[in-house]
C-alpha cells in the first residue's frame, strides 16, 4: 500500500480533464518516483510528461484506447502525443488485437508491450444470493444481459433491432445520454420482453451476470477498446456475446470457445448469435466451462499485478 494523492478538476475540454493544482505539484512529485506510470488517453499527462516531470524517471504509458471520435482534436494533438508515447520505457497495450489493429502502436519507436486488463478473481455467490432470488422473480432467468453505460459506442440501437426479430427475454442495464432514444424505441416498438434496469449495485449486477443465458456486448465503435464487462462474465461462467471491433472484445471472448463474435452494426447477426444459443444449450455449458477456465489463466488482477510489477522492476534496476 502506498500514498494516494487526489487532485481537483479544474477544466475538461474535449473530455480531457486538467488540473492546475496538479499542473503545479508534479515536478516535485515526480522526484521521489522511481516509475512513473501514465494511462492513455489523457493529453493532460503528455504535457505533464514532457514538461513538468523529472526528466531522469523513467515513465511507463498503459494505452487503453485510440483516439476514434475527436478526430479534428487528434490532428492538433498528434504531435505532442507520438512525441510522448515514443519517450516512454515502455507503452502497454492491453490486448494482441489491438496491437494489431492500432495504426499509432504499429508507429511507435518501440514495439508495444503487452499486459491485459484484468479484475479480482473470486466472487463468493453467497454475498448475493440474496438478489439473486428477488432479480430471478421479477425476471425469471436465461435472459440476455447488457450491463454498461448507454453511449454511441455500445451498439444499443442493434440489440434493441435483434430484440424485434427475436422476441427473446433481454435485461439492460445502466444509464446514459442515449436513455430516451432506447424508451421511445422500445415504446414505439412494443417491446414488453426488454427491460431496462437503470443502475444497479454490484451485488445485484453479479446476480443478473449468474441469471442471464449471455452476457451481450453489441458495440459499434473501436471506442471499445477492451470491454471489461466481459472479464465480469467470464470470472462468472457466462458465456459472451460480442462485435468485432479489432479491439480488445474478441481477445476477451473467443469465438466458438468462450462465446460468439458478430460482425459490428448488424442486428440480423446480432439475432442470429442469441437464437443460436437458445438452440443449443450442451455448446452454451461448454462455452460458460472455457469462459471461466480462460478467465483464470489469462485475465485475473493477480496475473496483470505480477506483469506490471516485472516490467516496474526492469527500469528500477
Amino acid at each position: 500500500y502506498g500514498d494516494v494523492y487526489c487532485y481537483p478538476l479544474t477544466v475538461e475540454i474535449a473530455s480531457c480533464g486538467f488540473s492546475w493544482a496538479l499542473w503545479k505539484d508534479f515536478n516535485q512529485l515526480s522526484n521521489w518516483a522511481d516509475v512513473i506510470h501514465y494511462q492513455f488517453p489523457w493529453p493532460f499527462a503528455d504535457i505533464l510528461a514532457l514538461i513538468r516531470q523529472n526528466k531522469n524517471t523513467p515513465y511507463i504509458v498503459s494505452y487503453q484506447s485510440d483516439i476514434v471520435r475527436q478526430r479534428l482534436w487528434l490532428r492538433l494533438y498528434k504531435p505532442l502525443m507520438v512525441k510522448f508515447l515514443n519517450n516512454a520505457h515502455a507503452v502497454v497495450a492491453t490486448s494482441p488485437n489491438y496491437i494489431a489493429s492500432s495504426k499509432i502502436l504499429n508507429g511507435l519507436k518501440r514495439k508495444p508491450e503487452l499486459i491485459p486488463n484484468g479484475i479480482d478473481d473470486e466472487l463468493g455467490s453467497s454475498s448475493y444470493e440474496q438478489q439473486k432470488a428477488e432479480l430471478r422473480a421479477k425476471y425469471g432467468e436465461g435472459f440476455y444481459l447488457f450491463i454498461g453505460a448507454f453511449r454511441y459506442y455500445k451498439g444499443l440501437k442493434y440489440l434493441l433491432e435483434s430484440a424485434k426479430i427475436t422476441k427473446l427475454p433481454i435485461v439492460i442495464v445502466g444509464s446514459g445520454p442515449e436513455l430516451k432514444v432506447i424508451k421511445q424505441f422500445i415504446r414505439e416498438n412494443q417491446l414488453t420482453h426488454v427491460h431496462i434496469l437503470g443502475q444497479v449495485s454490484d451485488n445485484q449486477k453479479h446476480a443478473l451476470i449468474s441469471l442471464a443465458k449471455a452476457l451481450v456486448l453489441p458495440s459499434s465503435e473501436r471506442s471499445e477498446a477492451y470491454g471489461m464487462v466481459l472479464l465480469e462474465a467470464a470470472r462468472q461462467g457466462t458465456p459472451m456475446i460480442s462485435t468485432e471491433l479489432g479491439s480488445g472484445t474478441s481477445f476477451i471472448n473467443v469465438h466458438g470457445k468462450t462465446g460468439l463474435v458478430v460482425p459490428s452494426k448488424n442486428a440480423s447477426e446480432l439475432a442470429k448469435a442469441m437464437q443460436y444459443m437458445q438452440a443449443n444449450p450442451t455448446e452454451v455449458a461448454q462455452m460458460a466451462i472455457k469462459a471461466k477456465s480462460r478467465f483464470k489463466t489469462e485475465f485475473t488482477s493477480q496475473i496483470m499485478a505480477r506483469a506490471y510489477k516485472q516490467l516496474y522492476s526492469r527500469f528500477i534496476a
